[in-house]
């Protein structure tokens, strides 16, 4: 009887426990995060079941979080051939076979012209000529025009022209690669591709990396991975241009019964509910409720004004059940933003399982006590 009686009160403090509300667990329960919108009729949070049919709708609300809000220049094609700018450097051999001549001497047939620096209203200066205006010309043009010059004074004289690019011809690649510095365009086809690739390629540590132009005051931005699928995004660059890569800085949270309870990056551009589950490590088997997916996320007032398509609350809770297949495929294209929070509530079954062990525990108890 006493045998009885003790486990009788152990039962009874088991049963009691339960009773007294959900036990303790490490995540949220469904039931527990949408009492209020369900309960309340004045809740400041708006519930969506995330369907077939909703997708459309949704997709037109407008965006949160950090979005990628910079334009980006479509490709072009340009001549392969260099022009010449102010800043630029030319060098210059001069040959004439005359005994009498000007420039060299008989013993000296050539005379070298190193240095000679385009100013800045796009001249050079030629002994015996003056002040010649190569600005715009390419290097050809520019060796037919010196020597044209020359001619009036030095009829046999020929001339070769060599051209070293300056900060007008050149572009920066800041950061981002295996080999950052300036770089001369080769021509005035050089793109931003063939500037990634002369420097080395990007660094394998960023995360969907995330290209930036600057130019003239304007920055242009697009991702690595647009710019590879898209070769009419492969913009063609400009003496001056500066261009570097970065990670991409947006990041969405997980919590609950997820493998990881963390902050993480976005991985390419765009990141399904499904993307996000995967990152986060997925469901943990033993705790979570496929039949409650959440994602959390807030709006800002101006989203909510009558005539904007939106949500009815800045707050809204989007719940998935990713044990139909409606509920999967919806999944695979309900697109997260930047700051979202991604829930993955507790199941049910846990209260069940953690009942069933007080009990053994009671039993395994009162067996020990020999009673």
């Amino acid at each position: 009887m006493p045998r009885l009686s003790i486990a009788i009160a152990a039962l009874g403090l088991t049963f009691f426990a339960t009773g007294c509300g959900q036990l303790p667990a490490g995540g949220p329960a469904s039931a527990e995060i949408l009492k209020e919108t369900q309960d309340n009729a004045t809740s400041e949070f708006a519930l969506y079941q995330v369907s077939r049919a909703f997708l459309p709708s949704v997709q037109q609300w407008p965006r949160t979080g950090k979005q990628e809000k910079l334009n980006w220049l479509a490709a072009s094609q340009g001549p392969r051939t260099q022009i010449i700018q102010p800043g630029d450097q030319l060098a210059l051999q001069i040959w004439d076979s005359n005994d009498n001549s000007l420039l060299t001497s008989s013993e000296q047939k050539v005379v070298q012209l190193q240095g000679m620096r385009v100013s800045g209203n796009g001249t050079v200066f030629m002994p015996y000529v003056g002040d010649i205006n190569v600005n715009g010309l390419s290097p050809t043009q520019a060796r037919a025009k010196l020597q044209a010059a020359l001619e009036a004074i030095v009829p046999s004289a020929q001339v070769q022209l060599e051209m070293i690019e300056g900060r007008n011809n050149s572009v920066d690649l800041v950061s981002g690669v295996a080999n950052p510095g300036t770089y001369p365009m080769p021509d005035r086809n050089y793109s931003v591709l063939g500037l990634i690739s002369a420097g080395g390629g990007i660094g394998t540590e960023l995360n969907n990396p995330q290209i930036r132009l600057v130019r003239g005051g304007q920055i242009y931005g697009t991702s690595i991975a647009a710019l590879l699928d898209d070769p009419q995004k492969d913009t063609r660059l400009r003496g001056g241009d500066r261009v570097f890569v970065e990670d991409d800085s947006r990041y969405f949270l997980s919590f609950g019964a997820t493998g990881q309870e963390a902050l993480h990056a976005f991985t390419k551009d765009q990141i399904s509910a499904m993307d996000a589950l995967s990152i986060s490590g997925g469901f943990q088997d033993t705790r979570a409720d496929p039949e409650g997916l959440l994602i959390l996320r807030e709006y800002q007032p101006a989203d909510i004004a009558p005539g904007q398509r939106g949500p009815r609350q800045e707050r809204v809770i989007f719940t998935l059940d990713l044990t139909s297949a409606d509920g999967l495929f919806s999944a695979r294209n309900f697109q997260v933003n930047p700051g979202d929070l991604v829930i993955a509530t507790e199941s049910p079954i846990n209260d069940t399982r953690t009942i069933v062990s007080l009990i053994g525990s009671a039993f395994g108890i009162i067996n020990s006590a020999g009673l």
